[in-house]
């Protein structure tokens, strides 16, 4: 996959990011996380310097912060987003998979509080032309 620039986050609980900023989501340690403030409709935005092509999606959320329902959106530089797919992923600390991308829309949380809590973020594909 094309390299990523950094991504933005709706919010990062207390804005404590040196315990819960966007860098856990893609550092590989299943001891660490990102984890959004209080709020509906948490979202990561993914910005990559060329055209990719997404084959896959993987994220791992900790159970009972999960997404109940995903809207994935993408666009091109200066565009506007265009729903590209939802999925509803299950409560729980499983790897889950879903397809294409550039921004998670997490609209609903398992949460009472509205927080998210994701352990891990995968984007598999490649460049395009």
């Amino acid at each position: 996959m094309s390299s990523l620039s950094f991504p933005l986050m709706s919010s990062v609980l207390n804005r404590d990011v040196k315990q819960f900023g966007k860098k856990f989501m893609f550092d590989n340690n299943e001891e660490t996380c990102w984890n959004s403030d209080q709020g509906a409709c948490q979202w990561v935005l993914l910005d990559f310097p060329g055209s990719v092509q997404v084959s896959e999606v993987k994220l791992q959320f900790q159970g009972g912060f999960s997404a109940k329902a995903c809207r994935i959106e993408g666009c091109l530089k200066e565009g506007n987003f265009t729903e590209i797919s939802r999925f509803y992923p299950e409560d729980n600390n499983s790897l889950q998979i879903s397809f294409i991308l550039i921004k998670i829309l997490f609209e609903n949380s398992a949460d009472f509080f509205g927080r998210i809590i994701v352990y891990s973020l995968d984007v598999l594909g490649e460049k395009t032309s």
